[in-house]
């Protein structure tokens, strides 16, 4: 099967049903574990991207929060939130289809804060340097809460079974 094809039509055909020009389809050992096309507009939900949907349904179906083994196949490459969610299930591969650059002569998607052409360098500032008011109130009771985590799990800091570096 042609994983990147398949992602193209559901892409399309999210927008023949009215959605956004986005999909994600995750395959592992040769198949689809999962597979979504972005449903902000149908769910009025910011984070219904479709990486975010379909990384969701593949971890339920396998049972795991790492997708080690896995080629995820995105339309578009990811904007930050999709990518950090990338990063975190730590698959095999991302291939992506298109960039930016690519298809925004025919979409745009800029927010009050956040414009996809500046937002990596927003990103980069310190927290009180971003264009999105941030406040910052310490209070230790917060950091007692992952003192409480890393007691409930024999002194590790790390999840177990994350893969790591």
């Amino acid at each position: 099967m042609d994983f990147a094809q398949r992602t193209i039509d559901l892409a399309r055909q999210n927008v023949a049903e009215g959605g956004r020009p986005f999909a994600t389809v995750i395959v592992k050992d040769g198949q689809i574990v999962a597979e979504s096309p972005n449903k902000v507009a149908q769910t009025g939900d910011p984070t219904a991207h479709a990486e975010i949907l379909a990384i969701r349904e593949a971890c339920t179906k396998l049972g795991t929060e790492h997708l080690t083994g896995a080629t995820i196949y995105v339309l578009a490459h990811p904007c930050p939130m999709c990518l950090g969610s990338l990063y975190y299930c730590s698959p095999d591969e991302v291939v992506f289809l298109t960039t930016r650059d690519d298809y925004e002569p025919h979409y745009v998607d800029d927010r009050k804060y956040f414009e996809l052409a500046t937002f990596y360098g927003e990103f980069a500032k310190n927290w009180d340097e971003r264009r999105l008011p941030m406040t910052y109130d310490p209070r230790d009771a917060a950091v007692d809460v992952y003192r409480e985590w890393q007691a409930r799990n024999g002194g590790e800091r790390r999840v177990a079974g994350a893969p790591t570096a």
